[in-house]
């Protein structure tokens, strides 16, 4: 579970490559994940999330304290 999102739970999708000859072969489309460290007053230290960048604008829009508490309610470990 490499390419998934700890706070919208985005993973990739699959699909077809369609060559000129219209051969089909079979692709991924990766969510863009990033690492990003934030701080979490409430437990005195740094946590390391692995999101996506919509996740990382929702952390943003909604604060991180309510963020962590949905990774927790997903049962992801932070």
């Amino acid at each position: 579970m490499s390419a998934h999102c700890m706070l919208t739970g985005a993973q990739p999708g699959f699909g077809n490559r369609i060559s000129h000859s219209h051969r089909r072969t079979s692709r991924r489309f990766d969510p863009n994940i990033q690492s990003k460290r934030y701080w979490l007053p409430s437990e005195g230290r740094y946590v390391r999330l692995r999101l996506s960048t919509k996740g990382i604008k929702t952390v943003d829009t909604i604060g991180i304290e309510a963020a962590v508490v949905r990774i927790r309610a997903r049962g992801v470990r932070v």
